[in-house]
């Protein structure tokens, strides 16, 4: 009994020191190691959430090949992007930034945000990236009509009056988007199944389907006409 007894104080004791430790709220040590290793000039970073994490997971081949850095941390809002936002992009000194940001807001991961602060937010890293010469591919969050984690939570009109937000910023600033949820959208205001599993994050398939749109919109950015490595879409 005194064994048990003794487990669970030390137990309350271990977790109590770890609620006392410095939480790294916006992950700068994620990339830390890899922002290190970083050599070769960076053709582009991609900055967002988990659909960026995921594909860089699952399609190393895009990123390796074409000189991408993939620097997607799962969860993350646009408050988080914003904090990291110099360490993982602008200290890279890449030529242009591809930013997908704003479901997770959307979904409240942090609390309620009003759409017009999430936007404020991916306006500031927009602006952060020009102010250091590097150039923006903007880009659309993709269709979502319901939110596996927040179920309670109906995203799909809040995701187009984001999306009208970026477009019209983008057209008034001059900077190129690349509209996926128009490429995607079922009708309804989702993605279908053969593009998500979940309603929310592309499928491999999705990816390589994304990759075309976004390659040509970093030339465009760039002005550039150079060939890049895009995956072969997979059978369905």
């Amino acid at each position: 009994m005194k064994k048990i007894v003794l487990f669970i104080v030390l137990s309350a004791l271990f977790a109590g020191a770890r609620a006392g430790e410095p939480r790294d709220w916006a992950q700068y040590g994620r990339y830390a190691a890899q922002n290190a290793a970083v050599e070769s000039p960076v053709e582009a970073v991609f900055m967002g959430n988990s659909i960026t994490d995921n594909w860089a997971a699952h399609d190393p081949e895009f990123f390796v090949r074409n000189g991408f850095v993939g620097r997607g941390i799962s969860g993350q809002t646009s408050i988080e992007m914003l904090a990291r936002f110099r360490r993982d992009v602008i200290d890279l000194h890449p030529k242009a930034v591809v930013i997908l940001a704003g479901i997770n807001d959307i979904a409240q991961n942090l609390g309620p945000i009003a759409l017009e602060n999430t936007f404020g937010n991916i306006e500031s890293m927009c602006e952060l990236a020009r102010c250091h010469g590097i150039r923006v591919v903007l880009c659309s969050v993709l269709p979502c009509d319901r939110l596996s984690w927040r179920p309670d939570i109906a995203p799909a009109a809040e995701v187009v009056r984001l999306n009208d937000m970026l477009k019209r910023y983008a057209e008034r600033n001059r900077i190129v988007f690349v509209d996926y949820h128009a490429a995607f959208d079922n009708g309804k205001g989702g993605l279908d199944a053969r593009f998500s599993h979940d309603g929310c994050h592309p499928t491999f398939y999705g990816y390589t389907l994304m990759e075309p749109l976004v390659t040509e919109g970093i030339n465009k950015a760039l002005r550039t006409r150079k060939r890049r490595y895009v995956t072969p879409v997979p059978q369905e």
